[in-house]
């Protein structure tokens, strides 16, 4: 006889997981499938190791700059194997403190492939056989899988995906390709970057970074050929072929063939949905552009089955999974919503995004909101600030002085729509800009609190006085 749950998570990542918690502390009664290992792509493999490797990578840049400061260091190397036992001693921590609220609120793992029947039942496959599980709820959140592009030799052996190059416990990057400028690939260049790789980013778009904010993509680019970064964009992979000391691209750009060698080749082209072996064939989910359909609450086709995360969503980031997850699971337990996805201010007719984008190059960037084209775009009229980091006290003394800071308020009322942060910490700034926009914070208001002396966030208040003063001229 079928286990019945209020509700069954279908992938435990940021998305899965954090649902899974909201629901058990609401009361429900909560279980999770997930064939891997708890805390998915983003925890395992993606957006936690990422983020030590560039902590890691960092570091050493630091000390090789470390003699403008004072400090005189003999000799300098790096131990990639150890770098990699670091990356694994964090991944290993916050996926323990995850299993610790999952035995703490009494949420049941299964491991083991789910398959989605009709009227939320579900098989799911273990390696001791077969069990069936039956929910009230069913939220899908398999996430993503690398997309590899259908091109020749992209099969060689040297040419990687991001899973697999995080995975790699020796040294053998001296030269590396990457194909794609979206976040991935700029995160990967800055860490490989920082250990002395010769570096090639190559992007198909016209910029890097893809819709970002012009300015924000044309200052990561400086930023990166200043660090010796070769960026090539509005340039097609043709193939890739091997020689004896490695790897060629064969590239098109400007309507001409050329080759560009390297060591390895990181595929970093995005991601796709992963639904593989997910559906029974007695029931069908209506699909869109290689999605699943939801509607605003988040629900599939199939009465009672939700789909959060990547399997959905444009935006592929592991907090908008997370607060889709609390989202959904706050409308099945007839609750009042905790987060805002998106605001509509008053006295405004668009719909603001409060989603911040995160991105961990040197200097970090951060954007949450409309860009100033994409509010005009809406019809709006605006009014922009914008703050040069070069003249900030805290840039000064670290040696950080590129960057920007760049805010888009309502011309009318002067309300925050958007903002982009160039510059070190601003992942952390955006924050508060975030929370500005979901509650329709104005420049007046913005200005009231005083911002510490000397920090990074200081620029924040000269870009409002900025745009104060454009907006009485």
């Amino acid at each position: 006889m079928a286990v019945t749950y209020d509700l069954l998570v279908i992938g435990a990542g940021p998305g899965g997981y954090t649902a899974a918690i909201k629901a058990a502390q609401l009361g429900l009664k909560t279980a999770v499938v997930e064939k891997d290992k708890l805390g998915g792509t983003c925890l395992n493999r993606g957006c936690i190791p990422t983020k030590a490797l560039l902590h890691a990578s960092s570091q050493f840049a630091m000390m090789q700059r470390c003699d403008e400061f004072g400090v005189s260091v003999e000799e300098m190397a790096f131990d990639f194997k150890k770098m990699q036992q670091y990356k694994k001693k964090a991944v290993k921590s916050y996926r323990r403190s995850v299993e610790e609220q999952f035995e703490k609120l009494g949420i049941e793992l299964i491991h083991g492939r789910a398959v989605i029947r009709r009227d939320c039942h579900v098989e799911v496959y273990t390696d001791s056989g077969k069990d069936y599980l039956q929910a009230k709820n069913i939220i899908i959140a398999t996430g993503a899988q690398a997309r590899m592009p259908d091109i020749p030799g992209i099969d060689l052996a040297g040419v990687y995906g991001s899973d697999q190059l995080l995975g790699a416990n020796s040294w053998k990057f001296d030269r590396i390709a990457i194909v794609g400028g979206g976040v991935i690939g700029v995160e990967m260049a800055t860490i490989f970057s920082s250990l002395c790789s010769k570096v090639t980013i190559i992007e198909q778009g016209s910029q890097l970074l893809g819709p970002m904010d012009q300015d924000v993509a044309r200052a990561l680019e400086k930023e990166l050929k200043e660090k010796g970064i070769s960026v090539y964009c509005d340039t097609s992979v043709l193939e890739i072929t091997e020689r004896s000391d490695g790897l060629v691209c064969r590239v098109a750009r400007d309507g001409k063939e050329q080759d560009i060698a390297a060591g390895q080749v990181l595929m970093a082209i995005g991601r796709s949905p992963y639904m593989e072996g997910l559906f029974g064939e007695d029931v069908e989910f209506e699909m869109e552009k290689g999605r699943l359909a939801v509607n605003d609450r988040f629900m599939t086709s199939v009465p009672g089955i939700y789909a959060i995360g990547d399997v959905v969503a444009d935006i592929q980031l592991a907090h908008v999974a997370a607060a889709q997850g609390t989202f959904v699971v706050e409308n099945i337990a007839g609750r009042p919503h905790t987060i805002q996805l998106s605001v509509v201010p008053n006295g405004m007719y668009a719909r603001l995004p409060v989603v911040p984008s995160c991105i961990y190059t040197d200097p970090e960037i951060a954007t949450v909101g409309l860009t100033e084209e994409a509010a005009r775009a809406n019809g709006m009229r605006v009014v922009c600030g914008k703050y040069s980091m070069g003249d900030n006290g805290k840039s000064i003394i670290s040696h950080e002085r590129g960057g920007f800071i760049h805010l888009v308020f309502d011309a009318y009322s002067k309300i925050l729509v958007g903002a982009q942060i160039v510059c070190p910490r601003a992942t952390d700034m955006i924050g508060e800009m975030a929370t500005a926009i979901a509650t329709g914070l104005t420049a007046g208001q913005l200005m009231m609190a005083m911002r510490a002396h000397p920090t990074y966030s200081e620029g924040i208040g000269m870009a409002i006085e900025d745009a104060m003063r454009t907006a009485v001229q």
